[in-house]
Parts: structure tokens; sequence; C-alpha cells
């Protein structure tokens, strides 16, 4: 049905019944009676074939019509290739990933980043595990970080209910090199989580909820300050 409608688009030879039409091609253009087009069609084994009928007079071109169809498939389908079609691929977290599990969601980021698509991530908090909220914009700020030289961030991580999102575009240049000030925030986070490490070895095993929130505060407002 494609291939019939396309076929229907474009007048040939003698469905061609206007006065004159402007006959284009590689020595640039002429305006001909279509009576003498048509010979010059005929003569050369090709068709007159109505490119522009809306202009004044009509634009044609000698060519074999089915050559010209294939070309006008082809310019198609090229220029719907390069339609990238941009998805959001969402990344879910926990208040408390583990980094086995967070550098194979970063992994998946990446990659869907560099194919164009934006990222949406998201932690969940499950009943109590609310009260980690500072815990789990840390988490989005060091994902946002890990990501600067494949994406940009769209706003800043904020709470919707039990979810927290944060929200990274594609960039469209080629990957950026590091600048001194992405080096000292990752700096800044590497030391944020080896005291996140080291208190939570000192703390008793048995702190709880409360224990946990306290580091994750600590460590968002070290992350902050290093930002300022």
């Amino acid at each position: 049905m494609k291939n019939d409608n396309m076929k229907n688009q474009y007048r040939i030879n003698e469905q061609i019944r206007v006065r004159e039409v402007r006959i284009v091609g590689e020595g640039g253009s002429t305006v001909v009676p279509t009576r003498q087009a048509l010979d010059m069609a005929r003569d050369q084994g090709v068709d007159l074939v109505e490119i522009s009928p809306n202009a004044n007079p009509p634009v044609c071109r000698l060519i074999d019509y089915s050559k010209f169809l294939y070309q006008q498939k082809k310019r198609q389908k090229e220029m719907k290739a390069k339609q990238v079609k941009v998805e959001v691929k969402e990344i879910r977290f926990g208040p408390q990933t583990d980094e086995h599990d967070y550098q194979f969601k970063l992994k998946h980021a990446k990659e869907f980043l560099e194919d164009g698509n934006k990222v949406r991530a998201y932690v969940f908090f499950r009943g109590r595990s609310i009260l980690f909220k500072e815990q789990g914009e840390v988490l989005l700020l060091r994902f946002a970080n890990d990501l600067e030289e494949y994406g940009k961030v769209e706003g800043m991580p904020s709470l919707e209910g039990k979810k927290m999102f944060l929200y990274l575009a594609p960039k469209k240049a080629g990957v950026a090199k590091k600048s001194q000030q992405a080096r000292d925030r990752e700096a800044s986070i590497a030391e944020a989580k080896e005291a996140e490490r080291q208190q939570a070895e000192q703390a008793p095993s048995n702190g709880g909820l409360f224990a946990n929130a306290k580091i994750s505060a600590d460590a968002l407002k070290k992350l902050t300050e290093s930002e300022d």
C-alpha cells in the first residue's frame, strides 16, 4: 500500500497536462512546452516526472521513474534513521544500595545516556526507611557526579511521596574532560564515604535507624560544602 501511495504521489508523462513545464537537471533549468519535454524524455529513454506541481510552471525531471521512486524511498529511510527517539530509562535504588549494585546500575546508566536516552534515577523508601532520605539524596548526587561526563542534571533530587527522583539528559557534545571542580567533588565524596565507613565501624552494631541517618546527614553536609 505504501508503494502504491508513493507511485500515485507524482504525475508522469501523459498524466502531465499543462501547457509548459520547467525541466531541471545538472545543467540548470529551462522552460519548454510539455509536448517538447515528452519528446525529450522519449529520446533519452526516460520518463518526464513532475516533482513540484505547485510551481509556475510545474517543475519536472527527466529520469527513470523506477529509479526516482527508489531514490525517494532511500531518502525517506535515511531521514527516519536520523530521527532519534529519546526514551526515558529508569534506574531504581534503595536507600542503602551496596557498592556492587551501585556500580552495576551506574554502568547501565552510562550506556543509556551514550545511546541518547534520558535517565530517571530514583530512591524508593519503604516503610521507616524514609528516615534515610538524606542518605538517598547523597546517593543520587553521587550518581549525578559519576555521570557528569555523559549527562547533565535537569534538576536537583526531589522527594515525591516515597520516591526521590533525579533526572539526567544526555550530553549532545562528545565526552568532556573532567574539570578541576569535578575532581574536587569526587575527592570530597570519596572522603565522605570513607568517614561514613569508619563511623559505621565504630558505631554499635545495634545503632539502628537513627545512627545511620546521622551518618548520612554528615556525609550530605560535607558534599554540600564541597560544592560551595
